[in-house]
């Protein structure tokens, strides 16, 4: 079912639309291989080290998009999100057509400054690669939040961190009271 926004639509971008819906998974050739740096990025989580976290998730997103072709995109940590009128601004992708794309991440909150979970922080991080394969691996013109999109971003993180990795990684969070 698409989204509210879909009726305001032009024909075309429905079009576009309707084919992000229809891509539900995107399989990494060697999963297993990122998952080191998936454990890196955690840890430097964990331990508030914004150096090692814009790092590991540089390297993440390199080995992504090694993995399954397409042109690398730069990638930024940055400390505190940016807050707007209505929200905050977890991550950003952007391409200007010049140079190389660039996803930006935050890694603490706007509010409390602080950390944001690993989960969170690392399907941020997928949702903004998710952009840049819409546009590189799919050649779409535009990336639209469609049910498949969002399907796409879990299917990269399950595939990263497994299950059983991940509900071992929410109690041990929630033990240490985050």
């Amino acid at each position: 079912m698409p989204f509210a926004y879909y009726d305001r639509l032009s024909r075309r971008e429905r079009e576009l639309y309707d084919r992000s819906d229809r891509i539900r998974r995107i399989d990494l050739p060697q999963a297993e291989g990122l998952r080191p740096v998936v454990e890196v990025l955690r840890e430097a989580l964990a331990r508030d080290d914004r150096k090692v976290v814009a790092v590991a998730a540089s390297r993440l997103v390199q080995g992504l998009t090694a993995s399954l072709g397409v042109e690398p995109v730069d990638v930024g940590v940055l400390a505190v999100r940016p807050s707007l009128r209505a929200a905050e601004l977890h991550g950003l992708y952007t391409r200007d057509g010049k140079g190389r794309p660039r996803i930006r991440v935050w890694m603490r909150t706007v509010h409390y400054r602080r950390v944001v979970a690993f989960r969170t922080f690392l399907r941020t991080l997928l949702h903004e690669v998710c952009h840049h394969l819409d546009y590189t691996r799919f050649e779409m013109a535009d990336s639209f939040h469609t049910e498949g999109f969002f399907q796409r971003e879990s299917s990269l993180f399950y595939q990263l961190v497994p299950p059983d990795q991940g509900r071992e990684s929410k109690a041990s969070a929630e033990s240490a009271g985050q």
